[in-house]
């Protein structure tokens, strides 16, 4: 069954398409014994995410930022609990990056774009050579767009409110994109949502006249693994569940 699960998510999200960041990964990371009787999905994988894993007794694990965000660091303390875990349980651990972000029907960004109510949705946002984000048309007020990104998000978000209050050209890039706020502009949006980014953007917004929305790295990227839990635990008939660790970032 893992076998099965690992080739169907790989084509599915088209992993081999993709060149991403050397640290993300893509596909299976840690094998088990290639029986799957529960999916739990999590945006990280982490020393508690693993053991809420084990709580659930879940024998695979779906998650966006996989084990060597970090690099590769000694199998010591905390990261050796966290091995230790996997293996002792007997939970295999699926991970994607840019290629779950990127997707047209389950992606963070597909899936935010739907939610928020965008129309005439198109790719948006170059990275490593494949466009990862959505942009789309909604007429609204930039603190009605607000309300509904926090309503959509269940929390609170920042905004730099340097363009213009009728929002009507809006792209979307989940995670920490915010560094990417100029290519965005000559992108031809006029408020631009992501998760976080850096104070120099406030300054930037300012110069390019373009509204700019965090709602949180982890907060936007809760999206797209639910969505691929979702179709990949109703497609193989498997339970699943979301495990919810929020970072506050």
């Amino acid at each position: 069954m893992l076998k099965e699960i690992e080739s169907y998510c790989s084509k599915l999200l088209r992993i081999h398409e993709f060149t991403d960041w050397t640290e993300a990964q893509n596909g299976l990371q840690v094998e088990n014994s290639g029986q799957v009787n529960k999916i739990v999905a999590a945006v990280d994988v982490s020393c508690r995410t693993v053991r809420m894993a084990v709580e659930r007794k879940a024998s695979l694990m779906m998650v966006h930022h996989g084990l060597f965000w970090g690099g590769m660091r000694p199998w010591v303390g905390k990261r050796y609990e966290l091995i230790r875990d996997l293996i002792k349980h007997d939970i295999a651990l699926f991970s994607c990056h840019l290629p779950l972000d990127a997707h047209p029907t389950l992606g963070n960004n597909a899936q935010l774009a739907q939610v928020l109510g965008l129309s005439q949705i198109e790719p948006f946002m170059e990275m490593k050579g494949q466009f990862i984000g959505y942009k789309g048309v909604l007429k609204i007020r930039r603190e009605e767009l607000k309300s509904l990104f926090e309503k959509v998000l269940g929390s609170s978000c920042v905004v730099l409110g340097c363009g213009p209050e009728q929002c009507e050209k809006i792209g979307i890039v989940s995670g920490g994109a915010g560094e990417e706020v100029t290519d965005a502009f000559y992108e031809g949006v006029d408020t631009y949502i992501t998760g976080e980014g850096p104070h120099w953007t406030w300054t930037t917004a300012q110069e390019l006249g373009i509204n700019v929305l965090y709602g949180g790295h982890y907060m936007t990227e809760r999206f797209g693994i639910r969505a691929l839990a979702t179709h990949v635990a109703e497609h193989f008939n498997i339970p699943w569940e979301f495990m919810d660790d929020p970072s506050g970032l």
